[in-house]
């Protein structure tokens, strides 16, 4: 059910967004949410005694990814609950955090906090999986201007660049045992929420008051951020995967342009999309598939290019000169696939073993970079050829969900405990 709001076709006006470089990652997975970068140069080996430009110790943990713009790198963390699995404490006593640091230096040069919206039911209790990510699971989006912070039944925030409140508001009460983790996608004037664990519901908020713009009913057991994707011929449509569908919404109204028979199983990776084809895996019984997109109505049987019983539980994949690559987030193996076809082309186990491996693949100087929980980060030479090129450990035993960010010839790498910025000066 779509419920547009009296009024909301004028708030439907092109913005002009603050330019920015290449190389700034200013999403969750970066430039459309691609996982993918144009910045070279990147390191490839790093210890904690090489290669590290700066950190920046956090004041607490966070499974979100960093973004950057105007210099500065922000993120989010928490602190007062749930900091550690055994003993997490009182809710009441849990607060959110923004914080900002100096991209140059590593400096920390504000942090704003967040109490929590404890009322009836609570936030998600620290326990289960929820334990494994926290609460402060999604990443900020910013248009070089503002900040968008999504904080679950706390609701949307925007700041400005020094961290002041412009507004905030709700997209729904609910909770679920395995926390809130979606973020924001910006589209022209609008702030797009995949609020699953809310209410359900799609939301599209208007980005300079906040207020609510339409929504999309009846989005299920969906921890994915949706994708926007340039549809060959003209248009754009926002792309997200829920249970059992793989959905395409105009993204200026969220009318519901078509759907395909998606992952049975609550989702957590996010797709990606190239030319026009979107690719989706996830479930615990592993389903990988390929959707083009710009049908209308049920396009199950015409538009569904390939179903695969490959995939991932959590981490997402990224497209590359025809293969879709990812890891697997329990089995620590690293999987090639043929995007055309969705033929297996290698699945390696990555050495040493890595644990688990919640953070998404990121793509950049012919790279992919693996950061696992618990054992370092990975360097996966990007062809269709398994090369393990490193395997990096910074000493840091803290846990570590975040996606690794590509930076001015650079990394920037984040774990419960600190932001490191690697590679050289």
């Amino acid at each position: 059910m779509l419920r547009l709001l009296r009024g909301s076709s004028l708030l439907l006006i092109v913005v002009t967004a603050t330019a920015f470089s290449a190389e700034e990652w200013t999403r969750f997975r970066g430039p459309g949410g691609s996982g993918a970068s144009d910045v070279t140069g990147l390191p490839v080996e790093w210890s904690s005694e090489e290669n590290v430009v700066w950190n920046a110790e956090l004041s607490g943990p966070g499974t979100s990814s960093p973004v950057v713009a105007a210099e500065r790198v922000f993120v989010t963390c928490y602190t007062g609950y749930g900091a550690e699995e055994g003993e997490p404490g009182e809710q009441s006593d849990l607060m959110r955090h923004v914080v900002a640091v100096d991209r140059r230096g590593g400096e920390i040069l504000w942090k704003r906090d967040f109490e929590p919206n404890l009322e009836g039911r609570g936030e998600s209790q620290y326990q289960g999986n929820g334990a494994r990510h926290g609460f402060s699971s999604s990443t900020i989006a910013t248009d070089g201007e503002h900040l968008y912070v999504f904080f679950g039944r706390s609701g949307v925030y925007c700041l400005d660049l020094d961290g002041n409140q412009v507004w905030n508001a709700s997209v729904g009460d609910g909770v679920n045992g395995w926390g809130s983790s979606n973020s924001p996608v910006l589209y022209k004037d609008l702030v797009i929420i995949n609020a699953s664990v809310e209410s359900r519901s799609l939301i599209a908020l208007d980005r300079k008051a906040g207020r609510e713009v339409w929504r999309a009913d009846d989005i299920r057991s969906s921890w994915t951020t949706p994708i926007l994707v340039e549809v060959p011929g003209g248009g754009t449509e926002l792309v997200v995967s829920a249970k059992d569908w793989i959905l395409g919404y105009k993204p200026e109204t969220g009318e519901e342009l078509w759907r395909a028979e998606g992952i049975h199983d609550y989702v957590c990776p996010s797709p990606v999309a190239h030319e026009g084809i979107v690719y989706a895996i996830g479930g615990r019984t592993n389903t990988g598939t390929a959707v083009k997109a710009g049908g209308r109505g049920d396009v199950t049987e015409s538009h569904v290019l390939w179903r695969t019983n490959k995939g991932s539980n959590v981490s997402s994949p990224v497209y590359h000169d025809g293969h879709l690559y990812w890891v697997h987030e329990r089995q620590g193996t690293a999987i090639c696939l043929d995007a055309a076809t969705g033929e297996l082309v290698y699945q390696e186990r990555l050495a040493p073993r890595p644990g688990t491996v919640y953070s998404s693949l990121t793509l950049a100087d012919g790279k992919l970079y693996c950061q696992s929980q618990n054992n370092g980060t990975y360097v996966i030479a990007a062809k269709p050829e398994y090369e393990l090129l490193a395997h990096n450990d910074l000493g840091d035993d803290s846990r570590a969900n975040a996606c690794p960010v590509p930076s001015n010839g650079q990394l920037l790498l984040r774990t419960d405990a600190a932001l490191y910025c690697v590679g050289t000066k």
